[in-house]
């Protein structure tokens, strides 16, 4: 069977449901057979090459092992029938115009120990010294000299440790570089932009989690313009910023796998759990680690599964590193996957005329402000929650190339950017008196930092304000509440990515009355829209569910 026919053997299995797998996954693999069935039609600009894929691969098993018992025992790569496909599709996929590759932009997300860093340094060195590119250059990017040599070393290790391909190619092993001097061809680690001049025909990118900015990858990207069939290939486990340029990728490739976006030049594997999956059973492992039992003992996922079950502190990082699930903050106070399962498929308009409870968190004049509305309907005899926001930061704070998220946001309608250095609060009050027009609001709370002359035009309006100053007292209940209420499936939302964002950021620990306060670990981890949310909840359940609330604590005080 050649590598092609196994890589369609595993689409086909993972599709029926024979090998587990996740619905991005099972997407990808959809993909490629769709895809196959219709490249005989002359309307479809692709067509597969299974001799192009089975030339990658096969290049890949000529390669040692250099790390471990495998290493030991002198033995070459052996490539299982997931990372046929993860090859055989990217390499094997080419434009009917020309005959060049079709894909251009490849994205990897595959747990710890998954052998991914082995792999691709195979790859790079298949891509370096046989793929008929004259003046080949191959950079495997990090944001740390010693990430950049987690690919790097292996592939100069493999390099260094055949001689056939070292005399067949004519390749010159360097303390940091691999070249071919008659072919100007390299290879070799970059920390931050390549130079001027550089024109990648094959890059790596290498926990693409860990990068701030997208600097690094766009460099890379823009200067393959003169190669005719480069490709960037991201390699990464999920990490805990989802306001950064590898959730962006990944978003990317989600939207085309969904079917919302058409981009025939990128590809991508997310190996993950899926949302209603249990993290605590041991089926998820095998779902988000397609080496399992192979690179990866299975014996050691177990115990580490066991282990976060056992401390919940520790469960976001096991989470992350062996089932690839983004999770925002180290130890989060909301577990974003029942909050994710909240999602409503209506819009906030069907609430149009109905009262509802408003937080405002107006953080400072040069950060993130937001406006939270909170709608309550009772469903099967329980009260549920809808929630819906509007978001404010001063334009020139999108600037900054660490703010690609917010300029996406505000790309799809979900933040407001206000003219200025500083957040126009006269478009935040005017659009709360909109909201008035729209609904009954029956009580806004707000942080008097920063809001009692905002509040005070409301109150004009009459509009029913009361303060919330951010203390434990104020917000440890109705924290508790929303926690409770996300977890029993009676909160709903609109997928604000904003919104989850924040509440995703949000950690808290109970002190020993059993308080808790929203806080955040780093200060770019913005949480000031969950708070507002919080302060909405304070008031939308301080006047039926919330025993010994606000109003009878202080009294309501109008400013």
């Amino acid at each position: 069977m050649t590598y092609a026919d196994r890589a369609k053997r595993y689409a086909e299995a993972v599709v029926s449901g024979e090998i587990p797998a996740c619905r991005l996954v099972r997407l990808a693999c959809q993909r490629h057979l769709d895809e196959l069935d219709k490249q005989d039609d002359d309307a479809f600009p692709f067509e597969f090459d299974p001799s192009a894929a089975d030339e990658w691969c096969a290049f890949i098993e000529l390669m040692p092992h250099i790390k471990g018992r495998w290493a030991r025992e002198r033995r070459k790569i052996t490539l299982e029938d997931w990372q046929c496909f993860l090859v055989s599709v990217p390499f094997g996929w080419k434009r009917k115009a020309d005959g060049l590759r079709r894909f251009r932009r490849v994205y990897v997300e595959v747990p710890r120990k998954n052998a991914k860093s082995t792999l691709t340094a195979a790859l790079g060195l298949k891509a370096f010294a046989a793929d008929d590119e004259f003046g080949a250059e191959v950079y495997s990017g990090a944001g740390s000299e010693k990430q950049a040599w987690e690919v790097f070393g292996p592939a100069r290790l493999m390099a260094k440790n055949t001689t056939a391909f070292r005399d067949h190619y004519g390749v010159h092993v360097g303390a940091k570089a691999l070249s071919i001097l008659g072919r100007a061809s390299k290879f070799e680690p970059i920390i931050g932009k390549p130079g001027d001049g550089a024109s990648p025909s094959f890059s790596i990118t290498d926990e693409y989690h860990e990068h701030a900015t997208a600097e690094q990858y766009d460099t890379m990207v823009t200067g393959m313009g003169s190669r005719d069939q480069p490709m960037a290939w991201v390699i990464t486990t999920a990490g805990s910023s989802i306001e950064g340029p590898c959730y962006s990728l990944r978003s990317e490739l989600v939207d085309v796998l969904d079917g919302k976006v058409s981009d025939d030049e990128i590809f991508g594997m997310v190996y993950t759990i899926d949302e209603d999956d249990d993290w605590t059973n041991p089926e998820s492992l095998r779902k988000a680690n397609p080496n399992m039992g192979v690179s990866v003992r299975e014996d050691y996922l177990l115990s580490q599964q066991r282990i976060a079950i056992n401390h919940p502190r520790k469960a976001a990082v096991f989470k992350t590193k062996h089932l690839n699930v983004w999770v925002t903050a180290a130890a989060p106070y909301f577990n974003l996957e029942s909050w994710n399962r909240g999602r409503s498929d209506g819009t906030p308009a069907e609430w149009l005329g109905h009262p509802v409870w408003v937080g405002v968190d107006l953080a400072s004049k040069r950060d993130l402000c937001s406006v939270v509305s909170v709608a309550k309907r009772e469903v099967d005899g329980e009260d549920h929650y809808w929630a819906w926001a509007t978001h404010y930061l001063p334009e020139d704070r999108l600037e900054a190339p660490e703010r690609a998220h917010y300029r996406g946001w505000q790309a799809e309608g979900w933040l407001t950017a206000t003219p200025g250095v500083i957040t126009d609060y006269d478009a935040i009050e005017e659009d709360v008196l909109a909201l008035g027009e729209g609904h009954r609001i029956v009580g806004l709370g707000f942080d008097p930092y920063n809001a009692t002359q905002l509040a005070t035009h409301w109150l004009n309006e009459g509009i029913p304000c009361v303060e919330v100053p951010q203390n434990v007292r104020n917000l440890s209940e109705p924290m508790k509440w929303l926690e409770a209420l996300i977890e029993a499936g009676r909160f709903h939302h609109y997928g604000d990515p904003v919104l989850t964002w924040a509440l995703g950021n949000v950690t808290a620990q109970e002190d020993r009355n059993g308080n808790v306060y929203p806080r955040k670990e780093r200060e770019e981890r913005k949480i000031d829209p969950a708070v507002a949310l919080i302060i909405a909840m304070s008031r939308a359940i301080g006047e039926s569910e919330q025993a010994g609330s606000v109003y009878d604590d202080r009294g309501v005080t109008v400013l």
